[in-house]
């Protein structure tokens, strides 16, 4: 009967103070980010309808390029930097699992078998009965359990920082994701539009090599000088050699191209092309949208919850702790007896710790989790910041360059007429052959100029889709990890604020 009290106040103890448990430390709330009303836009931007639309994952199909897609879907499944990305994704989710465990009972099982000789000659215990060698077996069998009661919380805020940070972890995949499909379309369209320029360039040596054709011709006959020969030669020869020039560049991007793909760049080439791809129309939203588009504001954020809870840990550290040893088994000097009611033996225990005096250690931790958090704020505050900054970015330099596209084509216009006047009035020599010389080489930077404008419109779009995240949305890309984490207040603090 005294076994069976004893078992109960223990079980009673231990219940109050599983029921009297509390969670020391802040409950997690996010901060709220200054957000502008609307964007800044002029009449060259034309927002797409709806506004509000979300972009899609697969974003690089809007505009339409076959080559891109493909390139696209090798990148997502061989790029190497995603692949580690990736792993350090499930390497979150396998501490989440880790800490999480923390919070149920651990039982171990143990087995011990021994044969041993006692010596005759020991010392004694009662001096009225003598001492003699024995010789004897000894078998043990039985768990072992160990839980950590968490009074306090520090383990309900470790699994709370372990949720936030495995989201993070997902959050920084998706980022990843983001920052590989747009850094490979920037470099396409770059390579597209040095194969726009080149192809330029190649038209002018064919146009300028007839032109050199007739003033030889004219030389020959003794209508022009020499002056005028060498003048348009010198202008073809320039003409090649910028052409030659680019050729260098557009193979750093194909190279580039090629360590995205996952394949090394002696066995990667993309055949030289001229595309016609049209801006697609971007839905914009409002600014507070950009808050729930992008992963790396979500990723920061998550930071910040993670930060927090690390504040509880180590205010959980001024608190007692409790662990309760319960365990079971068996011993017998024989085997085959091991398992009978007499063998059977068990204790009841429980271990409660705490520091008295550690010099300030433990609030100098407090502290240090305190300064951690406002790092992981600031951090997020700049963040939202530096998004907002790209999105208005984006739309002004696409604002802009629309303008400049319309003036290009008509300088471009004007050029080649340009050309034709000079070409007309040269024959019937009204003027020198420098006219023309002119007229071309203004042809030629016309004609490169608006290439180069419209490069500039496909890779800032590109650009604008990154800053607008990219058709990655929260809650897209992983589970709600929160779920059945912890009870009560812990619950709600481990619970995504975004």
């Amino acid at each position: 009967m005294k076994r069976v009290a004893t078992c109960r106040a223990i079980t009673t103890l231990a219940s109050t103070a599983l029921l009297a448990a509390c969670t020391v430390g802040p409950n997690y709330q996010r901060p709220q980010a200054e957000v502008p009303p609307t964007w800044q836009t002029d009449s060259y931007w034309r927002v797409a309808v709806p506004s509000h639309a979300p972009i899609s994952p697969d974003w690089w199909s809007a505009f339409g390029d076959p080559t891109l897609g493909t390139l696209e879907s090798e990148a997502l499944a061989q790029n190497q930097t995603l692949a580690a990305a990736s792993a350090h994704y499930e390497q979150a989710r396998a501490t989440l699992a880790n800490t999480r465990a923390q919070q149920i009972p651990e039982v171990d099982l143990g087995a011990q078998g021994s044969r041993f000789r006692i010596s005759q000659n020991r010392p004694q215990t009662n001096y009225g009965t003598p001492t003699t060698s024995t010789v004897q077996s000894n078998v043990q069998l039985g768990p072992t359990i160990n839980y950590d009661t968490d009074l306090f919380g520090r383990i309900r805020r470790e699994v709370e920082g372990s949720v936030a940070s495995a989201q993070q972890s997902a959050d920084d995949l998706a980022n990843a994701r983001l920052v590989l499909t747009t850094d490979l379309a920037t470099d396409y369209f770059s390579l597209r539009e040095l194969d726009a320029e080149i192809d330029v360039l190649n038209q002018s040596v064919i146009l300028q090599q007839k032109a050199l054709d007739y003033v030889t011709t004219e030389h020959d006959l003794g209508s022009v000088s020499g002056l005028d020969v060498l003048q348009q030669k010198s202008l073809l020869d320039s003409t090649r050699v910028q052409a030659q020039l680019l050729l260098n560049q557009r193979a750093q991007f194909e190279h580039a191209i090629a360590a995205l793909v996952g394949v090394p760049a002696p066995q990667f080439s993309i055949a030289p092309k001229v595309v016609d791809v049209q801006v697609p129309s971007i839905p914009l939203g409002v600014p507070s949208d950009v808050l729930q588009r992008r992963p790396d504001i979500a990723s920061a954020e998550r930071a910040m919850a993670a930060a927090n809870a690390q504040i509880g840990v180590a205010k959980a550290a001024f608190f007692p702790s409790l662990t309760l040893t319960p365990s079971i088994g068996w011993e017998s000097t024989q085997f085959a007896s091991l398992l009978s009611a007499p063998t059977l033996m068990w204790t009841l225990g429980a271990a409660v710790g705490q520091v008295l005096f550690d010099g300030g250690r433990r609030a100098a931790n407090v502290q240090f989790a305190s300064e951690g958090y406002k790092v992981t704020e600031a951090n997020y505050r700049q963040t939202v910041l530096t998004a907002f900054q790209q999105v208005q970015d984006g739309i002004t330099g696409l604002s802009v360059l629309d303008g400049a596209a319309k003036q290009s084509r008509e300088a471009v216009t004007d050029a080649q007429h340009l050309l034709a006047l000079a070409n007309d009035r040269y024959s019937g020599g009204l003027v020198a052959y420098l006219d023309v010389i002119t007229a071309q080489q203004s042809l030629l930077t016309s004609e490169r100029q608006d290439v180069q404008i419209h490069g500039q419109q496909m890779t800032l779009s590109v650009s604008l889709v990154k800053a607008l995240g990219g058709g990655w949305d929260v809650g897209t890309d992983m589970p709600d990890m929160s779920k059945n984490a912890q009870p009560g207040d812990a619950k709600e603090a481990m619970a995504p604020a975004r």
